[in-house]
């Protein structure tokens, strides 16, 4: 499938960007149904603002019982690893 770079238009700005052929291969791979709606600085506002500011709880991990700080709130009766054992965990081989 070849790619061509495209000029979309910012849903906030109103602005056009460039959409590029290696931007829609990363979306083809990740299978992305939806072309990308803000344009770079639109986004990174968005991403930066109000709301997007990411709370660190404090918690022990479920594997190996560290003090450790995870990026959102646990939900009990929900097991949360440390981002060792999380890493280790994610590079095992899935049982079916």
């Amino acid at each position: 499938m070849d790619f061509v770079d495209r000029t979309l238009k910012c849903v906030d700005c109103g602005s056009d960007f460039v959409f590029t052929a290696g931007e829609q291969l990363f979306f083809h791979d990740k299978q992305f149904k939806n072309d990308p709606k803000r344009c770079k600085n639109c986004k990174a506002k968005r991403a930066s603002g109000p709301g997007a500011v990411r709370s660190e709880t404090r918690t022990v991990c479920s594997e190996c019982g560290m003090e450790t700080t995870v990026p959102f709130k646990p939900t009990q009766g929900r097991p949360v690893l440390c981002r060792q054992c999380f890493q280790q965990k994610r590079a095992a081989p899935q049982a079916s």
